[in-house]
């Protein structure tokens, strides 16, 4: 027999949405949880995300965990029997499984509370354009605010029953990188007549490489990627407009803020070498998932005596989450959750084993059980 829980995971595998457009997620998670014995329980919306609290038996504190419920623009290539329905959309940073296991703990939960009370945080937008910083302004955030806060992301290259966490920085500061460049376009026989941004663009790309190899400490490390690039409509026009978008990750705010400034230096030398307008369009920024060390040791010795198989010592790594504003001003930590996929996350063919859903449920219904 099918377990519940994967089974609620091949259901919301198939209706991936991205960002704030979340409405067919937040029905079903709403169906499910308004089935769930109510007399512990209280639930608010905002915007597409959820809030549930789980009153406890006689609470000193409120105990949060949080699980992002969007997926991305991805059209998905698993072949799976049970594949997105919405196409060019998928799950493909398991965000579906990150859903499952909270409904998993909740239920539990629901029956059984905990002394403390339990805050559980259905988040939008995660992969953006960020729901973490807008939900914890919230006036339904703030009224349950909760004193600590939990968190995972299911992990591709660990097997299941794995989980790899460390105390300190796990993920990376990123912020999302849009940068137009507008010349004169002309005939492609007459390239003194125009200024050509295919050729402007593609030099700032490699030019903005120096700013890691020779502005950033060489015992840092900061990157950054363009994965897009387009200029230009047809062979025989030069270009009057480009575009890059990319991404920058550092393992500190402070080099993030070096970049950002080389950047901008840059830009300016462009526009008078290449005689055209360059111009930054607002993304997301992610705040670096910091995690507190007396709570993360705290679950490093939980898993230790009660699932001595499991821990890993996990690496920093320039993985972007936006949990990270949490952790910025709450107490906590994020791990990662092996679920052992061929593929990487944000892949279209990513595949993670749902074995790792039960596992998940138990490690962290004990977990909350002993706080």
């Amino acid at each position: 027999m099918l377990n519940e829980f994967i089974a609620i995971r091949r259901d919301l595998h198939q209706i991936p949405e991205t960002g704030y457009k979340e409405l067919k997620t937040q029905a079903y998670l709403l169906a499910y949880i308004s089935k769930l014995p109510n007399k512990h329980l209280e639930v608010k919306k905002w915007r597409t995300g959820i809030l549930v609290l789980v009153k406890g038996t006689k609470p000193e504190k409120t105990i949060g965990y949080r699980t992002d419920i969007d997926a991305l623009p991805i059209t998905e290539e698993t072949g799976l029997p049970f594949e997105s329905n919405h196409v060019g959309n998928m799950h493909a940073c398991g965000h579906d499984l990150h859903m499952s296991i909270a409904l998993g703990v909740l239920t539990h939960f629901a029956s059984k509370p905990a002394k403390d009370n339990l805050l559980f945080v259905f988040q939008p937008a995660e992969e953006g354009p960020g729901g973490a910083k807008p939900i914890m302004e919230s006036e339904e955030f703030a009224a349950w605010r909760p004193d600590t806060i939990y968190g995972l992301h299911i992990a591709p290259e660990y097997k299941v029953g794995e989980i790899a966490i460390k105390p300190g920085l796990l993920f990376a500061n990123t912020s999302e990188l849009f940068i137009s460049f507008k010349g004169k376009g002309g005939h492609a026989a007459y390239p003194h007549l125009a200024n050509d941004m295919v050729v402007a663009a593609s030099a700032f790309v490699g030019q903005m490489q120096t700013i890691i190899s020779r502005n950033i400490d060489p015992m840092d490390s900061a990157v950054i990627t363009i994965g897009r690039i387009h200029g230009g409509e047809i062979q025989n026009v030069i270009a009057e407009t480009a575009f890059l978008d990319g991404t920058i990750r550092t393992l500190s705010p402070e080099t993030m803020e070096i970049v950002w400034t080389r950047l901008k230096q840059l830009a300016k030398g462009w526009e008078e070498a290449y005689q055209c307008e360059v111009e930054f369009h607002p993304g997301s920024d992610y705040y670096q998932v910091d995690n507190e060390p007396v709570e993360t040791e705290e679950f490093i010795r939980f898993l230790k005596e009660h699932y001595p198989e499991s821990y890993v010592p996990a690496r920093s790594a320039m993985t972007g989450e936006d949990f990270g504003y949490f952790l910025s001003e709450i107490k906590g930590f994020m791990f990662w959750l092996g679920v052992d996929s061929e593929y990487s996350l944000h892949h279209a063919k990513l595949n993670p084993k749902e074995e790792a859903i039960p596992f998940a449920i138990d490690v962290l219904i004990n977990f909350l059980e002993s706080k």
